[in-house]
């Protein structure tokens, strides 16, 4: 039965033949319209023939218009006929609505090129009954909030959102310093990160005798999780007694499953009896299958406590700290992941690299201090772990052209942060990741932190406000401009004489890492003094205790960054005062004040000062310059929870009292902390030895 015909579509197509007899404008092409035109025709060419070829092979239908299955099961009606086998009009395109988009409908003519199909990574769940894949857009604790996340906190059902990060490199290429910062920044932006440190572990299981016995033991439940039987004097030991240790962050975890051998190292356990193996260079020969097998065994292990932290605990990045320099090793570790979390969980690869000779000296050096050769002679210790490298570069292959292959994200740091290079970064905490990382530096240099002199608002218990500084505080600030001025120069005159004692070549016992950044080309220290930075809030009591600074010598700027937490509504207040008229307001902010923030206009909480910071921190870490920042309460406390990988519970409660001024050196295993306290009766700063931070037990701001 023939179609009713549209009158809108006869108007239409009467319209259309009178614009086709109009003449037609030409058209100035572009410069490169001709090479356009030859791809675009090609192009054509070969759509064209696919249509032929399908059209060729595809039934015979009354009508044009693509069956679509309504939700009763039903095809909906449309031209042609109804369900009850009477012919319908079609529909006018006034009433459709206008699609959103400028891809022409499949059955428009058109003389352009089909766009290339690309497949999509994974079915959407409104084709395929498998679960939805969640994006893994940012989560910022204090700045964003979700239905699953309300407090901005990677929730643990976003596994997509959590990150792997799994160290590579060959023995005293810094990547245990890598990690230690890498971990103190993210935790100190409240996303939770552990380190698992393979070697501890490893240090743990090579020491303890009777680990291997003649029988093998059971398969532990996972792949690759071994345990193994034991016994002593007393009889059997239990896993517990046997197990080692990791440290995660510095402390001790919390017991691990035990390793076994299984029927795959039957060989080895044949042995009648294994004594306690040493750890010289001989344990990192890739032909001492004893300890090839324990240190796969403890890798495995251990990459079960990172994996059982992220995936059950809560946490939002793990980082696997050893050498995996061997291809079979590192894809041994991604189906590992794999299988355990799917290919949701993204998976960093950050290898450290050095090619400066000096660095590399450096970190050999600082290996002797280490519980590998503590205690152990200097000479004899260097030369063993020169031999433990050389094993490890038999079997060595750095990131590259598999990972690029099979389309995995890693990147490399050669010289300590020298140079990046990153490949195919994806997921939110993997890209802060990289962007700190490429403001790494080993210069050696002195970090100065104070608050800023008395106040007037001081003296009257005030909060927030803007005033100006006490006849105390303006004193404070004359004792500090002479006293870092002092120690500007003292520090030179250190760096000075350490460079003057440092041999490169080391001479025999010299256990002294040279400083390649104080170091010259020509191996004379560098000349000229460091610049100093004096960095202030916008406040007036922040500037006024930097203002006896020399411009000349100093370089001084102010930074709204470090302005004092804003107070809202209740700004210039005493504590006295929110107690009695906000007691509600008060007593939130008692409980937990690192998540309250103050009601009002700019009303802020702890969690804004860790955001507002983390372009100073990341500044602070990029320059090679000294730098003093004059801050307030709230501030020095944020920085030096940075600094000091303070934990979350402390940070909003850290005493930070006025009259102290704090010095933090970076060092390669870590960060020199002194303090020092203003004498008023000397009108200097005297060293307080062993200072440690503690928790305030007032409600400062």
């Amino acid at each position: 039965m023939p179609l009713l015909t549209d009158p809108t579509l006869e108007a239409q197509q009467s319209a259309k033949t009178i614009a086709d007899k109009r003449p037609t404008p030409v058209r100035k092409q572009s410069t490169h319209s001709q090479i356009a035109r030859s791809v675009i025709m090609n192009n054509a060419t070969t759509a064209n023939t696919n249509k032929q070829q399908i059209e060729e092979k595809r039934p015979k239908q009354e009508s044009l218009a693509i069956p679509i299955r309504s939700t009763n099961g039903k095809a909906p009606e449309g031209p042609g006929k109804g369900g009850d086998g009477k012919a319908r009009p079609a529909p006018h395109r006034e009433t459709l609505g206008t699609a959103l988009t400028d891809t022409p409908s499949p059955s428009a003519p058109s003389t352009a090129p089909g766009s290339p199909r690309i497949d999509p990574l994974s079915k959407s769940s409104r084709s395929s009954s498998c679960a939805r894949r969640r994006p893994t857009t940012l989560d910022i604790p204090g700045l964003t909030r979700s239905k699953a996340s309300p407090d901005g906190r990677i929730s643990q059902r976003d596994i997509g959102a959590k990150l792997v990060i799994v160290m590579v490199g060959l023995p005293a290429r810094g990547k245990s310093y890598i990690t230690k910062k890498v971990a103190r920044y993210l935790n100190w932006l409240q996303h939770d990160t552990r380190i698992f440190n393979v070697g501890t572990r490893r240090r743990e299981v090579a020491h303890e005798p009777g680990l291997l016995t003649t029988t093998p033991g059971q398969v532990g439940s996972r792949p690759f999780d071994f345990g193994f039987s034991s016994t002593n004097k007393n009889g059997p030991l239990n896993a517990a007694a046997i197990n080692a240790k990791i440290l995660i962050n510095g402390e001790a975890a919390s017991q691990l499953p035990a390793l076994d051998i299984g029927a795959a190292h039957a060989a080895v356990a044949q042995e009648p009896e294994l004594e306690m193996m040493d750890q010289s260079a001989d344990f990192f020969d890739p032909e001492n299958t004893r300890a090839s097998i324990i240190r796969e065994q403890v890798a495995m292990a251990t990459l079960d406590e990172l994996l059982d932290y992220v995936l059950d605990e809560g946490g939002a990045v793990g980082i696997l700290d050893a050498t995996n320099s061997t291809l079979a090793r590192r894809k041994a570790i991604v189906n590992r992941v794999r299988e355990r979390a799917g290919t949701e969980l993204n998976v960093l690869f950050l290898e450290s690299l050095c090619v400066d000779q000096q660095l590399l000296e450096s970190n050999m050096r600082l290996k002797l201090s280490g519980p590998d050769y503590k205690d152990q002679d200097p000479v004899a210790s260097l030369n063993d772990f020169r031999k433990r490298v050389e094993l490890y570069e038999k079997s060595y292959v750095p990131l590259g052209e598999y990972e690029e292959k099979n389309g995995m994200q890693y990147v490399q740091m050669i010289d300590v942060g020298r140079k990046v290079v990153s490949h195919r970064i994806r997921g939110f905490l993997a890209g802060q990741t990289v962007y700190y990382l490429l403001n790494f530096n080993l210069a050696p240099r002195q970090i100065w932190i104070t608050r800023h002199g008395e106040s007037i608002d001081n003296v009257r218990g005030k909060i927030g406000g803007d005033s100006p500084l006490s006849e105390n505080g303006k004193r404070y600030a004359h004792a500090l401009t002479r006293f870092i001025g002092e120690q500007r120069r003292l520090w030179d005159i250190r760096q000075r004489d350490k460079a003057a004692q440092t041999h490169f070549p080391p001479l025999p016992g010299d256990t002294t890492p040279p400083n390649p950044q104080y170091v010259g080309a020509e191996g004379d220290a560098a000349e000229g003094e460091k610049s100093f930075c004096v960095w202030t809030s916008m406040l007036q009591r922040s500037i006024q205790t930097a203002a006896f600074f020399d411009d000349e010598d100093f370089d001084i700027k102010q930074m709204r960054m470090l302005d004092e937490l804003n107070a809202g509504q209740m700004d210039g207040m005493t504590y006295e005062e929110i107690k009695h008229r906000h007691k509600d307001e008060y007593e939130l902010r008692r409980h937990d004040k690192l998540h309250y923030r103050y009601p009002g206009q700019g009303g802020e909480g702890y969690l804004d000062i860790i955001n507002r910071l983390r372009a100073v921190i990341v500044e602070v870490e990029r320059m090679t310059d000294h730098v003093l920042l004059v801050g307030h309460r709230s501030v020095v406390r944020v920085l030096l929870a940075y600094f000091k990988g303070l934990k979350r519970e402390d940070v909003a409660d850290l005493d930070a009292p006025l009259g102290v001024l704090y010095m933090l050196e970076p060092k390669p295993y870590g960060v020199d902390f002194k303090a020092y306290r203003y004498n008023a009766q000397t009108d200097g700063f005297d060293y307080v030895p062993h200072f440690e931070l503690r928790r305030s037990t007032s409600q400062g701001n």
